[in-house]
């Protein structure tokens, strides 16, 4: 069976159509005004092209939205990986007062007196009943769906060896070798799923993010993110944990830097454990201009999707 035909085999699912529709139903907001899709639109790269989100009552967040491609092979889930699970991260934006602002506790019962909403749950679950639980199941059902598909890169490790031009092979090369991308950049979505400072912590600054910290509390994670898929990377722009580069060769730039000019002194350390430390893994590339169009050519041989998903009709009765 086609890989087309398997994801199209896949959106038939009773639970994927519910979790569908609640995925973009303005209803599982507290304002009615906001749905899941208001930060992971579709015709976005499932991600909303602003620097940081923008939630409920236009309050404003402190990180970039992370696309939703792939996202049923994540192991932790957002940028300081405080989910664990798909219903977990459902559970997040929900709740929240800067994003849908929405009671969990009385949600079920706003969605029960949809009379539409009966047939889906009844389809999904066997029977009518509308729980916090169901919701958030059948929320990451509909995430699992949500994949890249193959690109030109893809069908040149697949054999298709013109379809990618020199350039683009040469950055490959680049991208394995000298500019050690492959450090963190691995697997078929191109992540370690770990999390790692590059130095963009802002320790003590405008900016300032603390990561992982902020759920581990341990001083050696601080300003730790976790490493983004970059799959179909040039539809989830912008880019990073704060949003702050938009442009391909921007990003290269801080990856040639090294970005060790930040790295706490001896004595900065010993007076403040928690200033934040540069992985080691971080080191300066001295790449060439020409290396740096190769890569950045390259980067962008990895954006496949054009499938568009269309919006379904929200329930009203």
């Amino acid at each position: 069976m086609k890989r087309d035909s398997l994801y199209f085999k896949e959106q038939e699912r009773p639970e994927v159509i519910l979790g569908k529709m609640l995925f973009f139903d303005p209803k599982l907001s507290n304002s009615n005004q906001i749905s899941c899709s208001s930060c992971h639109d579709p015709e976005m790269g499932w991600t909303d092209r602003r620097r940081i989100a923008l939630g409920n009552d236009h309050l404003m967040g402190n990180r970039n939205t992370l696309s939703l491609y792939n996202i049923a092979d994540r192991k932790a889930f957002f940028w300081d990986g405080r989910a664990r699970s798909l219903e977990e991260q459902a559970s997040g934006p929900l709740g929240a007062h800067h994003e849908m602002a929405m009671d969990v506790k009385v949600l079920p019962k706003k969605i029960q007196k949809i009379k539409d909403y009966k047939v889906l749950f009844q389809n999904a679950y066997g029977d009518e009943k509308v729980t916090y639980d169901r919701i958030v199941k059948a929320l990451a059902e509909f995430q699992k769906t949500i994949k890249s598909q193959p690109s030109r890169f893809d069908q040149f490790i697949d054999g298709k060896y013109n379809a990618l031009t020199d350039q683009e092979i040469y950055g490959m090369h680049i991208f394995r070798t000298k500019a050690r991308c492959m450090n963190c950049h691995n697997g078929k979505n191109l992540t370690d799923e770990s999390f790692h400072n590059i130095g963009l912590t802002y320790y003590k600054r405008e900016y300032e993010d603390l990561g992982l910290y902020n759920v581990t509390k341990k001083a050696e994670d601080v300003g730790k993110f976790r490493t983004p898929q970059l799959r179909d990377l040039n539809l989830s722009r912008p880019w990073m944990h704060n949003g702050l580069f938009d442009q391909l060769e921007g990003i290269v730039n801080v990856y040639n830097s090294g970005m060790h000019m930040i790295d706490a002194k001896p004595e900065q350390k010993l007076k403040d454990p928690f200033y934040p430390v540069t992985d080691s893994l971080m080191q300066p590339l001295k790449l060439t201009k020409d290396e740096k169009s190769a890569l950045i050519s390259f980067l962008e041989s990895l954006n496949g999707t054009k499938y568009k998903m269309r919006r379904p009709e929200f329930p009203v009765k």
